[in-house]
């Protein structure tokens, strides 16, 4: 990366956009410049903890030449009009995920950014620490033989006080659902960058313990890759105490499972030295231990690469990691299971 300083502002104030300061705090040529909230108190007291200026509006804060990527840390479902002002200022965007609760509005973003000439980067964070990047890599170098079967595990704690803590929170409008589009679509994303595009999903969702909000605590969906291998996600935001999220990859020559940050299984047909120091390696944990009962136990680490690979693709003129394209595949995939537990029928995502 080269030495550009590059300027960042922020729209939105809740725990997310905390994250977002922190990551940029650590990289030394990253500066947050702004922040706007709808909420003017919120955002005076965000921008004195984090040293930065409490814009008035947000065509403000994007009248600021030196600011060169946007934070979108609203609701899931108000991504989108604060990116498109973003994107015709001509300034590079780092949306939270998912991209937006719909795919009009994904697909929005994305050709207003491809039009204006900038980046869209879609947090997701989980591709970005190390062991997650160890089965990708095993994967493109084919070590698992043909893929059989990839799953996908959230099985997390969240009280009532979760949901009544925002109130977009739980919502179609601004949620756009619960358990599978807000805590389970990082383990969505990874699976679908390991296992490829998926052909069909059939699922049933239900609502077992949150009985004041619109959406799902809990889903479970079949899923039918284009390759040829199955597999499942099962995810849940009612069960107590919770556990870790866990990513299962299994093939004819090998198979891999990733509990939060940690590699639990990792064995190979040809197994090597490597394999061995590797396993080693990866089997204590990494820099977060995930969000299991507490949204909020989760480090800035993944933000910070993510932030970085996108100053790195500005500097390079390159596609970031996460780009708008591959935000989108989650939100498809999300859409697809909701559809099917809603008609009680499969849906097909692409031929």
């Amino acid at each position: 990366m080269n030495n550009k300083l590059f300027g960042f502002a922020i729209i939105g104030t809740g725990a997310i956009a905390s994250i977002h300061a922190k990551a940029i705090d650590a990289i030394p040529n990253a500066k947050l410049l702004g922040v706007f909230n709808r909420t003017k108190e919120k955002a005076i007291a965000f921008a004195k903890e984090y040293d930065c200026i409490a814009y008035d509006s947000i065509e403000e804060l994007l009248e600021n030449n030196d600011v060169d990527i946007v934070c979108i840390c609203t609701a899931s479902g108000l991504h989108r009009d604060p990116a498109m002002k973003a994107i015709e200022a001509g300034k590079h965007c780092l949306i939270e995920k998912p991209l937006e609760v719909t795919l009009e509005k994904s697909d929005e973003i994305i050709n207003a950014a491809s039009k204006k000439g900038v980046k869209v980067a879609v947090i997701y964070p989980t591709r970005f620490y190390p062991a997650s990047q160890q089965i990708r890599k095993a994967l493109d170098d084919n070590r698992f033989g043909n893929l059989v079967l990839g799953s996908a595990y959230v099985k997390w704690s969240r009280d009532e006080k979760y949901y009544a803590s925002a109130d977009w929170r739980g919502t179609w409008e601004f949620d756009g659902g619960g358990a599978l589009m807000n805590q389970a679509i990082h383990s969505v994303d990874i699976l679908q960058w390991y296992m490829g595009p998926v052909e069909s999903v059939q699922a049933i969702t239900a609502n077992v313990r949150h009985k004041n909000i619109e959406v799902e605590d809990t889903a479970v969906a079949i899923l039918r890759f284009k390759n040829g291998a199955v597999g499942t996600i099962e995810c849940s935001t009612a069960v107590f105490p919770g556990s870790f999220k866990r990513i299962e990859v299994m093939g004819t020559k090998g198979s891999a499972v990733i509990e939060e940050n940690s590699l639990t299984q990792w064995q190979f047909s040809e197994d090597t030295e490597a394999d061995a120091k590797l396993r080693e390696t990866y089997s204590g944990g990494g820099p977060s231990q995930g969000g299991v009962a507490n949204p909020m136990d989760i480090g800035f680490y993944g933000h910070q690469k993510q932030i970085e690979d996108l100053m790195e693709a500005i500097s390079e003129n390159r596609t970031p990691l996460v780009d708008g394209i591959e935000g989108r595949k989650s939100v498809e995939i999300v859409r697809a299971v909701y559809d099917s537990a809603r008609t009680g029928k499969p849906i097909v995502i692409s031929e």
